[in-house]
């Protein structure tokens, strides 16, 4: 066979596993409330993708993380490796934007994220000059990463609200990445750890022939020789 129809099947068959292994879904529900929080559907003029009409991925389907018990560990090259408690990230400095989340299986939606910039808990931990790449890891075993000159440059959240509610379980509470600009599978959910290192590192996805860089618009897989 030659290589080029090599990739193809190689593309295809991918595709259709990470369509049925991340447990994707496609409910189309109206606006709601969430635990006495009303969801806002327009910010600044844009038009938001209400959260039950938006799909999502989960490798072993929706994690519950508790409120009190939950910690996000920060190490690796950082001066100060910390473990913070949700109160203390949400006691952060905030921000607010509207991002579409694009994935790629071809659906995609606009949200209005809120939560702290990664420069924010890069500050607070000291991340060290020699870091470039930043590794998120999940409670349900996920993983993948970002260079740490990406995150900085773009201002990239770690949101802990989605359209003003705070992030339903399904939606990765207590923190999912707002990576702009990167596929979905760059946007970590239940988010439990983040570690910073020098070397480059493939996560979840990309260890099985998705692109490392997940560019909007690029290719999706890795070329294979």
């Amino acid at each position: 066979m030659k290589p080029i129809h090599l990739l193809l099947v190689f593309s295809i068959a991918l595709t259709a596993s990470f369509a049925a292994f991340s447990g994707c879904v496609s409910d189309r529900g109206q606006p709601g409330v969430y635990n006495n929080e009303t969801e806002t559907l327009s910010y600044r003029g844009e038009q938001l993708t209400p959260i039950a009409q938006q799909r999502n991925n989960a490798i072993q389907g929706t994690q519950y993380i508790d409120r009190g018990d939950y910690r996000l560990q920060v190490d690796g090259l950082v001066e100060n490796p910390r473990n913070f408690t949700y109160e203390e990230i949400i006691g952060l400095p905030q921000t607010s934007k509207v991002v579409e989340l694009n994935c790629v299986e071809g659906w995609s939606f606009n949200a209005k994220w809120t939560g702290v910039r990664i420069a924010e808990i890069f500050e607070e931990t000291g991340a060290m000059e020699n870091a470039a790449t930043v590794i998120f890891y999940s409670a349900d075993g996920y993983s993948t990463s970002l260079d740490k000159d990406y995150l900085l440059e773009n201002d990239i959240i770690l949101a802990y609200r989605l359209n003003d509610v705070t992030l339903p379980p399904e939606r990765g509470f207590p923190l999912q990445l707002v990576a702009e600009d990167k596929y979905g599978y760059k946007w970590a959910k239940w988010i439990v750890r983040i570690e910073l290192t020098d070397s480059p590192y493939k996560g979840f996805w990309e260890e099985r022939g998705f692109n490392n860089t997940a560019d909007v618009g690029g290719p999706a897989f890795e070329r294979r020789r």
